[in-house]
């Protein structure tokens, strides 16, 4: 694990907390469960998005595409990380940008890749309404994104939490763990 805790806060890392992984895996649900547990607010970089465009993500794909839609993310990720100690959701791809990879390497925060079965992803999802990468069979297109952006999550990622059998509220448990640096 690179990441160590600096500084306490009733025996808990004050230190961000961010969460990559693939749709489905709980990201903006745990993330916001979270923030509650230890205190902190939560940032999710979609909504930061959705708020910058005046649009909701679906909105800005169509409109101006995923390329656009990638440096909205990685801007919004650069003020996630730039602002108030925080649990930050991120959108799945986030990792496919070198320069998002470096940003989460090189950040003091605690980088938590929420995993899962296809099976447990694919259920979580969907019809996959809402998510402009999930056309067509939303299994399949979830494999392939899967891994294609797998090597991105094991770069950045301190630690791995397979969601597909847990509850919210054990995901929670896990990452408090680790930042207690207790084995989860």
């Amino acid at each position: 694990m690179r990441w160590a805790p600096t500084g306490s806060l009733g025996g808990m890392s004050q230190r961000a907390v961010v969460l990559v992984g693939p749709m489905g895996s709980g990201k903006s649900t745990v993330g916001r469960a979270l923030a509650r547990r230890l205190g902190l607010v939560h940032v999710d970089t979609d909504d930061l998005v959705a708020r910058s465009a005046g649009r909701t993500i679906p909105e800005v794909f169509e409109t101006d595409g995923e390329a656009a839609f990638r440096q909205m993310e990685s801007a919004a990720l650069v003020d996630a990380l730039a602002g108030p100690c925080a649990v930050i959701s991120t959108g799945g791809g986030i990792v496919m940008s070198d320069v998002n990879r470096a940003r989460l390497r090189e950040s003091p925060a605690l980088v938590v890749w929420l995993d899962g079965s296809i099976d447990a992803l694919t259920d979580r999802v969907g019809s996959g309404q809402g998510r402009p990468l999930l056309e067509g069979d939303v299994r399949e297109t979830l494999k392939e994104k899967i891994a294609e952006r797998a090597p991105g999550y094991l770069a950045v990622a301190d630690v791995r939490v397979d969601t597909s059998e847990m509850r919210h509220s054990d995901c929670v448990d896990a990452i408090v763990a680790a930042l207690e640096g207790v084995s989860a």
